[in-house]
């Protein structure tokens, strides 16, 4: 398995807020519709709007190959909140670390963990790592207030 790390974010809330929105991925919609458009790149808005989310799942469209689902394996309040990817040929997850920084901050950063084989990760290792910095980018663009 490969790592692939988003660099840390700053949110302008305290850690158990964003873990209290966060660990039910209904959330997640009311947030995302708050996302300002201009922090979405162009050619991902349509993608960006036809996100499926539940309570414990959250269906993100993948063009030609499919849908990714990320399902929550884990929750550990108020620091950890990890997803694992279904529907793919592949082991895939996605976790959530949330640690307080202050008392009305706290910083988050995303790991994404793919078995992906030693022989593509420099060929494919690049644009996966773009994807977890993507994920921190929207994570940071969430207003929790």
């Amino acid at each position: 398995m490969a790592v692939y790390s988003s660099g840390n974010v700053m949110l302008q809330a305290p850690a158990e807020t964003v873990y209290n929105k966060l660990s039910n991925l209904e959330n997640l919609r009311g947030m995302l519709d708050k996302v300002p458009a201009d922090r979405i790149p162009e050619d991902k808005r349509q993608m960006f709007e036809n996100i499926v989310i539940t309570p414990d799942t959250i269906e993100v469209p993948g063009g030609p190959m499919g849908s990714l689902t990320f399902r929550v394996t884990e929750r550990k309040s108020p620091s950890l909140i990890k997803l694992k990817g279904e529907g793919i040929p592949m082991q895939m997850s996605l976790s959530l670390h949330v640690a307080p920084k202050t008392e009305t901050s706290s910083e988050a950063k995303v790991d994404l963990d793919i078995d992906i084989p030693m022989m593509l990760r420099p060929l494919i290792g690049g644009q996966i790592q773009k994807i977890a910095d993507q994920f921190g980018d929207v994570l940071g663009a969430i207003p929790f207030s």
